[in-house]
């Protein structure tokens, strides 16, 4: 029996084991394939995702992986600096292929104690009020107290529970894979510029070893999207697109991926959620995919957690739904405007001109930069200080950072009064008392105390004890006293 089982070991399926497990679940991740996928649709972590990273202390493994790049032109590709007022201490784009990013939080999971056994297709559910009975393709049947399909867009556990997924099908389709090219470097990279002059969808970069990323727009799309496209269909769309084929050869992996935009109507039925790419799917516009589900997990991980404990107060695992449904509509919508914009129809382009001349303004370019680095995210909590919701960056106290107080992924308490109690919630709350290092620029944070959900986001300020306790009981529980 365990408390959890996971169907899908990608990057939100193995952040979510590895939250769990910090707060002592017993977890199980099954994964269909035996070993992990060679594609690479992520190139890099945005800055809400390097946060949460850094929050759980493990930033610096993927920091030794990673490079660091400046944060502009992810909006529809438009050109742009990165835009001044970023409220963050991670003001960059972290390019890290995502093969890379899967072994380190798989690593990350199992490190914390999660069972990871790949090979094995979870081809059937049943739940009851007591658990979910789930089946594997080999016959194996497993009981857990909860299921969560983290099992990508085409969701085995989304479709067996029955959950509608309304949206848009793909008009459109990209060629993406990895391949050497035997055309000169300089050549390349001219032809590339002329291109995507006017064809934002295409791309032929260098990733080392003289081999290239290939993305280039497909002739329609094809009937059987999960058949990957021959070397051959490259060759043909890059000379139909760029005049040339580059003399692509010796692939070392062949996808493709679609337009399709579709969000699930709910996120749980019963005892069964669902996260990451088989909650919702959209264009690859921004690179937002893989940092929407690790920051579906972690949101997700510790209401869980606190369900399998027994602690959590009424309707706390509801507002997973609540808080990351209307979050993945947001981002569905801004993939959707990106894709207008890149359009090469005379009158998205008509658009697009305008909207780069709009981001001229640093407001504007700060606006649309941080829908898709996420952290302009604030989940509503009721009326109270404008940061009530929101994500609290990292600010430095007199005894060090605040994000090394999350390692835990407990809640925090941070006191600059030293006269607040949360001893009913010892078992769950840290009680920090501390004041900002002013010296070191954070004098901004204007509240004589703040709580701090396991998640970073801002769950009360204030410095009423009764106000206090009542923001510790709707988000951690009764208290022990």
């Amino acid at each position: 029996m365990f408390d959890v089982i996971i169907a899908g070991g990608g990057p939100t399926g193995m952040m979510l084991a590895a939250e769990l497990r910090l707060h002592g679940v017993r977890v199980l991740v099954v994964e269909r394939d035996a070993e992990p996928g060679k594609v690479v649709r992520s190139l890099g972590l945005h800055v809400r995702s390097i946060e949460i990273m850094d929050q759980r202390g493990i930033l610096d493994r993927f920091l030794e992986r990673g490079t660091e790049y400046p944060l502009g032109g992810f909006f529809a590709a438009i050109s742009k600096p990165t835009p001044e007022g970023l409220d963050t201490a991670h003001p960059y784009v972290l390019g890290i292929p995502q093969s890379i990013t899967d072994r380190l939080l798989e690593a990350r999971a199992a490190e914390l104690g999660a069972e990871i056994r790949r090979g094995r297709a979870l081809t059937g559910l049943d739940q009851d009020e007591d658990g979910v009975t789930a089946e594997l393709a080999d016959g194996t049947r497993l009981r857990a107290r909860y299921l969560v399909g983290c099992d990508g867009g085409r969701s085995t556990v989304r479709r067996l529970l029955g959950i509608p997924f309304p949206g848009e099908p793909a008009t459109a389709e990209t060629l993406l894979g990895e391949m050497e090219a035997a055309e000169d470097p300089e050549r390349i990279i001219k032809i590339v510029d002329e291109v995507r002059e006017t064809e934002k969808r295409f791309g032929l970069g260098p990733i080392g070893d003289g081999i290239y990323r290939v993305a280039v727009p497909a002739e329609g799309v094809a009937e059987d999207r999960a058949a990957p496209p021959t070397l051959e269909d490259f060759r043909r769309r890059l000379r139909a697109v760029a005049g040339t084929d580059f003399g692509v050869h010796s692939p070392r992996w062949l996808s493709r991926f679609g337009d399709a935009t579709r969000q699930a109507e709910r996120y749980r039925e019963g005892r069964v959620l669902l996260a990451g790419d088989a909650a919702h799917i959209h264009p690859p516009a921004g690179g937002q995919g893989l940092n929407l589900g690790v920051q579906d997990a972690f949101n997700l991980g510790w209401k869980l957690a606190a369900e399998v404990g027994g602690r959590a107060p009424e309707g706390l695992l509801d507002t997973y739904q609540t808080e990351r449904h209307p979050v993945a509509a947001a981002v569905l919508d801004n993939t959707r405007a990106q894709m207008e914009l890149m359009s090469n129809a005379p009158g998205p382009r008509a658009v697009r001109r305008l909207v780069s001349r709009l981001m001229d303004f640093n407001e504007v370019n700060r606006y649309l930069t941080e829908r898709i680095i996420a952290t302009a995210i604030r989940y509503d909590f009721g009326e109270g200080h404008e940061l009530l919701g929101r994500r609290m960056p990292d600010v430095r106290l007199k005894r060090g950072r605040l994000y090394e107080l999350t390692r835990g992924g407990r809640g925090l308490l941070l006191d600059r009064t030293g006269r607040l109690s949360a001893a009913g919630w010892a078992d769950r709350v840290d009680h920090v008392v501390d004041t900002l290092d002013t010296a070191g620029g954070d004098a901004g944070l204007d509240v004589p105390a703040l709580l701090l959900r396991p998640d970073g986001h801002v769950a009360w300020t204030g410095e009423d004890q009764a106000g206090l306790e009542g923001a510790l009981a709707r988000w951690f529980g009764a208290s022990a006293d």
